[in-house]
């Protein structure tokens, strides 16, 4: 018989029931490159038939497995390959039509997300990818469970500032026609630089063509059990304690992930793709990164060196995790979502927090601006060039960075947009009120930087 240690298993409890350590996503990664047809109605039946073939018990044993070791499962989700690569065989091109099967499909299996109406164009674009990005708004609108993402730019290609233009139009479209529930279609549509393709996270996840045809990929978290752990140590522990603490939590959170993850593929008959390390926040009291700062010693999430306590975060949440799972990917380190972190909210509602800050700190976080609301009168054009900061970072950095911005039509400054469950509630913060048109209207793609000549 294997010697259990009485310490870890309460100290396992502790963190579940009182520091909300969870499995934030289970998510099944499934490839539609078989799905392609000249006929949409047939496009639509293939994708239809093959996420009902894999997912069918998805969420049903997902459910068994959280009841047996008793850690929490969040979200239930899917990701699929690019929908503009597949809906552009279609003679009959219908990218909404495809959204809506979709959008079915997800219901059918009860999933809480399902990921990949996407399209690659850090390059350009193709004709299929032109339609994709004009029926993207209705596509949100006119579904539930559907996230959107766009990949803009990259660290050997450039960004594609066409691409950004469109993509700040198709932000304020999905706000205006979703503007009876505070904008939330543009909560679900996210765009990227360097964008991965084994996020499990929504709104970015999807299952590019180099992917496996199915896979389960794991996202875990546990702001509050690294918080928790950081109050207990002595105020004057040097940083070194502080990351080797992290460390060492982050070890212990990747290890109940890798446990859930391997169980439930086994359970479904997949391979175990990857678990995402990502300190991912909710709403919740007790589970924010902005928590982790205060317990660093700062004052307020924003306040000067929070920058460096994000960075320092990152890096030991990466370097615990790693040494529990030889499978590490997506983002991983440590997401700064504003609307879904209650630490973050008060931080933005004292104006501690404020865009600029928060694109500082995308430079050594996981991923880049996420869930921020802004006002509803805010320009295009003012909207494109903070997409364009964000992907400036991520191509020199040569790190994904990513934008999920909400311009909340009818409020402003001041008010709060409400969205509901884990993606919360955000406090609409101020842009800058100078204008950016010229520069974004210049178009074509901002030359790669020197080091993509790296070979």
């Amino acid at each position: 018989m294997s010697y259990v240690n009485q310490k870890h298993i309460i100290e396992t409890i502790k963190m579940i029931k009182i520091h909300h350590l969870d499995i934030r996503t289970t998510t099944l990664s499934l490839s539609l490159r078989d799905c392609c047809s000249s006929d949409v109605k047939k496009t639509g039946q293939k994708i239809y038939d093959k996420i009902l073939k894999y997912a069918s018990n998805f969420v049903s044993c997902a459910n068994e497995i959280e009841n047996e070791y008793s850690i929490p499962i969040v979200n239930k989700r899917i990701a699929l390959t690019p929908i503009s690569l597949i809906g552009e065989s279609c003679d009959n091109i219908d990218y909404v039509y495809l959204a809506q099967i979709i959008d079915k499909a997800g219901q059918e299996v009860g999933v809480d997300f399902i990921g990949g109406f996407s399209a690659l164009v850090d390059k350009g674009f193709t004709k299929g990818d032109l339609k994709f990005f004009e029926q993207i708004p209705e596509a949100l609108a006119t579904t539930n469970k559907l996230c959107s993402s766009v990949n803009l730019g990259t660290s050997k290609a450039g960004v594609n500032m066409d691409a950004v233009l469109k993509t700040a139009d198709v932000i304020k479209k999905t706000a205006q026609l979703t503007k009876d529930s505070d904008s939330i279609g543009a909560a679900k549509f996210v765009c990227f630089c360097n964008a991965v393709t084994d996020n499990p996270f929504m709104a970015g996840a999807f299952c590019n063509v180099n992917e496996a045809e199915c896979a389960l990929n794991i996202g875990v978290s546990g702001p509050g059990v690294v918080s928790s752990a950081i109050e207990e140590l002595d105020k004057t522990a040097d940083f070194g304690e502080v990351s080797n603490l992290i460390k060492k939590m982050a070890f212990k959170i990747t290890t109940s992930g890798e446990l859930i993850g391997r169980r439930l593929a086994q359970k479904l008959n997949i391979p175990f793709g990857i678990i995402d390390l990502s300190l991912a926040p909710t709403p919740q009291e007790g589970d924010s990164v902005a928590e982790i700062f205060k317990a660093m010693g700062l004052e307020q999430a924003g306040a000067h060196g929070t920058t460096m306590a994000l960075a320092m975060l990152n890096d030991a949440v990466k370097k615990g995790g790693i040494m529990a799972s030889s499978y590490v990917g997506g983002l991983s380190g440590a997401f700064i979502p504003v609307s879904e972190d209650a630490g973050m909210i008060e931080a933005a509602r004292l104006n501690s927090l404020t865009i600029d800050k928060l694109e500082a700190m995308t430079s050594v976080c996981s991923v880049g601006l996420d869930m921020i609301a802004i006002p509803g009168d805010t320009p295009n054009s003012t909207i494109a060039g903070i997409i364009a900061d964000e992907m400036a970072i991520g191509m020199i950095n040569k790190k994904t960075t990513a934008v999920r911005i909400i311009p909340v039509i009818g409020k402003t400054v001041g008010q709060d947009a409400h969205f509901g469950g884990l993606l919360g509630t955000a406090p609409i913060m101020s842009v800058n009120k100078f204008s950016s048109e010229i520069f974004v209207n210049r178009g074509g793609r901002v030359p790669a930087p020197i080091h993509s000549l790296n070979n």
